[in-house]
């Protein structure tokens, strides 16, 4: 399972790098983020261009992914400096149409590796002529927009139910990796971490997100190997569970979501 972590700082980057995290995400995403999510209790970043040119000159291990804003006037003056900053991968968030992916595509032009972060009702609702544009690279569906696009209390509800699946499985037709949402620590979250890593597994989700909530429950180095060893290993056990206990696991999401929804 691949995993990334959201963060400018470079003394913890530099323990990330050291402990095996396959990705640093730098968030450059501002546009409309208030409006959206300042009601809520999400983190609204402060990264800059000038964070990914310092993160990049300090890790040996991870690859460097940088989240732009969505489609606007200024976004190939931002990918062009963003690529030349030193992204490996680049990723879009918020799009609604296959013409706002295809100005993406062309404005990277094989420098980097492409991202889509599917969070619009839209992005759902155009799904196939979205993956239609040649050159998408991967996908990450990103539960916490996408729950609010369609008016969802909880975003682990779209865990629960169909949609995700139906997403994948458009996914998995045209071959693009994708990864789902985001987990906290093995034995911790509002939603067991150990539960939705194991409906990764029945999804064939290949990357993770590690919450801000992992990133809390780590102050130190060899805090933070444990857990994300703990991570893997948990991964690899279900990773050896048959299709029938994977299903045993939905079933526990889909009860534990409901009980949630209830309070």
């Amino acid at each position: 399972m691949k995993t990334m972590i959201l963060d400018n700082n470079l003394d913890n980057i530099k323990i990330y790098d050291s402990a095996g995290v396959d990705r640093i995400f730098i968030d450059l995403e501002i546009l409309g983020k208030v409006a959206r999510q300042g009601h809520l209790d999400t983190v609204i970043s402060d990264h800059s261009i000038d964070d990914i040119y310092a993160v990049k000159s300090i890790i040996n291990n991870s690859s460097l992914l940088v989240r732009v804003n969505p489609i606007n006037s200024n976004s190939q003056q931002e990918i062009e400096s963003v690529i030349e900053a030193g992204a490996d991968i680049i990723m879009l968030p918020m799009f609604k149409t296959a013409g706002e992916v295809q100005s993406f595509i062309d404005y990277i032009d094989g420098r980097a590796r492409t991202c889509l972060l599917i969070e619009t009702s839209e992005a759902l609702a155009r799904i196939d002529d979205i993956l239609e544009v040649p050159g998408i690279d991967e996908v990450h569906i990103g539960l916490n927009d996408l729950h609010l696009s369609l008016g969802l209390s909880f975003m682990f509800e779209l865990l629960s139910g169909s949609l995700v699946e139906y997403l994948i499985e458009k996914l998995r037709l045209k071959g693009i990796p994708y990864g789902v949402g985001g987990i906290s620590t093995i034995g911790t979250g509002t939603l067991s971490a150990d539960v939705i890593l194991k409906e990764h597994v029945r999804l064939g989700s290949t990357q993770v997100i590690l919450s801000r909530a992992f990133k809390n429950h780590c102050k130190s180095l060899s805090s933070f190997n444990h857990e994300l060893n703990m991570l893997q290993r948990s991964h690899s056990e279900a990773l050896q569970l048959s299709h029938a206990e994977l299903l045993e696991n939905k079933l526990k999401l889909q009860c534990l979501v409901k009980d949630i929804l209830k309070k």
